[in-house]
């Protein structure tokens, strides 16, 4: 049989191929769609804490107030990508449950290009305001110089950011955990090889930092690239056509998820704003803490992109059942890693603060969210888990309504009577209890919605179902279960 012949084939088996949460154990592709999916990214999360721990080597705390304004920038046009990739995944994943591989394709095409696109656009309308957004955040003299420096050598690869999350993205959809997982990994062993090298070898300080990210930027969207391509054919060249096709799918969960996404830096803006005010090793305290928070709990980070396949393939296919069980043991996972991580930062809080060098304000930051303020983390695992559930079902419009209140409400009045009545300390302590309401009542209200869907009423946003079909829901068989 000649090559063709055989590629022929093996392409017409991979369209046969069932989606893969549909079967199985639902704890099981949980724990393994969000270990493997967190591997890349506490590795990406690690050399961030390890770059700020050189920085911190180089013996001058406003190079590290700077990375934390710096960070708290890019934050936001970060989080653009992390909207946009979900809504590929979401989008990807319930054309697969629906059994319609070549949609998928195509679907996964245009919303790569949507999101390189969008963030191409970002990045040059904020380049003339990097320094205006440090100030803003409460950042002056050299610090302020320093943060925009780095600001400008990064933001430009914004765009290869976007692509290789979105490639990201496409790979879980198709439950392909590992190479999801390598796109993240190895974008991150690239930057830890090169930091070092870079900030000490090379002399550059926090420029190398920089410039370490920039080319682990370009390997993270290139392996992206390579995997949807080379071992799945799922990256359709998008022409107008099928660009239009996706827009309004893409957009009813992308435009939402962008807003939820941006409400986290917006409520951290102010946060940083508010430790600003308590001096540079304050700023310096809340960078380490930033650092360690998704370095402690990138797989909760992880969860709600890992779940959100689960939970797309199985409501595009119309089971009910194998949806509530993804949501119930997405929270199980959440409530078990939390309590076992929090115990470890609070029997190893001295060492981590000793590893940074840290003293004085930035020490007691770091010893007390170690000792109290990760616990609260159980409750940010809570909502994302709801949003992984709203975002996927149609209701990502309720992601957006609860995240917003998290960076608003649940940020801006409790930071501001815990900063008044214990300074920075009680900044952190009401950024942390923020999360509590709205972890606990984001969850009871994704199983509300998913226990109006089972009664058969109307989503918000229905996917395209087969025609014998009323509802993704309704009480007939999937073509795509038999």
């Amino acid at each position: 049989m000649s090559t063709e012949a055989n590629a022929d084939k093996k392409s017409e088996q991979k369209k046969q191929q069932p989606a893969k949460f549909l079967t199985g154990s639902t704890m099981g592709h949980v724990v393994t769609m969000t270990v493997t999916s967190s591997v890349g990214l506490v590795a990406l999360f690690a050399v961030d804490a390890l770059n700020l721990l050189y920085i911190s080597m180089l013996g001058q705390k406003e190079l590290a107030a700077a990375i934390g304004y710096a960070g708290t920038v890019m934050f936001f046009m970060v989080s653009l990508s992390i909207g946009m990739a979900i809504a590929t995944g979401a989008t990807v994943a319930k054309a697969l449950g629906q059994g319609n591989r070549e949609r998928a394709r195509n679907l996964a095409g245009a919303s790569v290009a949507f999101c390189v696109v969008v963030m191409v656009l970002t990045s040059a309308v904020a380049f003339p305001f990097l320094r205006a957004a440090s100030r803003l955040l409460g950042a002056t003299g050299e610090t302020a110089d320093i943060a925009t420096r780095f600001l400008s050598i990064v933001a430009p690869t914004l765009p290869l950011l976007a692509m290789g999350m979105a490639l990201g993205g496409v790979l879980r959809a198709l439950g392909d955990a590992k190479r999801a997982m390598y796109v993240t990994l190895f974008g991150g062993f690239v930057s830890a090889v090169l930091d070092p090298l870079f900030i000490f070898g090379l002399d550059l300080g926090i420029d190398g930092a920089a410039y370490a990210t920039v080319i682990s930027r370009a390997v993270l969207a290139g392996y992206g690239f390579y995997s949807v391509i080379k071992h799945h054919d799922m990256l359709a060249m998008p022409d107008m056509p099928h660009m239009k096709e996706a827009l309004q799918p893409f957009a009813t969960i992308g435009v939402p998820a962008i807003l939820t996404q941006l409400a986290t830096p917006v409520g951290n803006a102010y946060v940083t704003n508010a430790f600003s005010n308590y001096g540079d090793d304050a700023v310096a305290g809340w960078a380490v803490v930033g650092r360690l928070m998704p370095l402690a709990f990138g797989v909760i980070f992880a969860l709600s992109g890992a779940v959100g396949p689960i939970i797309g393939q199985n409501f595009g296919a119309g089971n009910r059942e194998r949806v509530l069980d993804a949501l119930k043991d997405a929270l199980i996972f959440t409530l078990i890693y939390v309590v076992l991580i929090w115990i470890v930062l609070a029997l190893f809080r001295t060492q981590i603060a000793d590893a940074f060098g840290a003293t004085g304000e930035a020490r007691t930051l770091i010893e007390f969210f170690c000792l109290f303020v990760a616990g609260t983390f159980l409750f940010n695992g809570a909502l994302f888990v709801a949003n992984a559930a709203f975002n996927n079902l149609g209701f990502a419009l309720y992601s957006t309504v609860f995240n917003w209140g998290r960076a608003t409400v649940g940020v801006v009045p409790v930071v501001w009577i815990g900063g008044h009545l214990y300074g920075a300390v009680g900044v952190l302590a009401g950024w942390g209890l923020g999360a509590l309401v709205f972890g606990v009542v984001g969850v009871l209200v994704a199983f509300r919605v998913t226990a109006k869907m089972e009664m058969g009423e109307p989503t918000d946003v229905a996917p395209a179902a087969p025609a014998s079909a009323s509802s993704p829901f309704s009480s007939g068989k999937s073509a795509g279960l038999h």
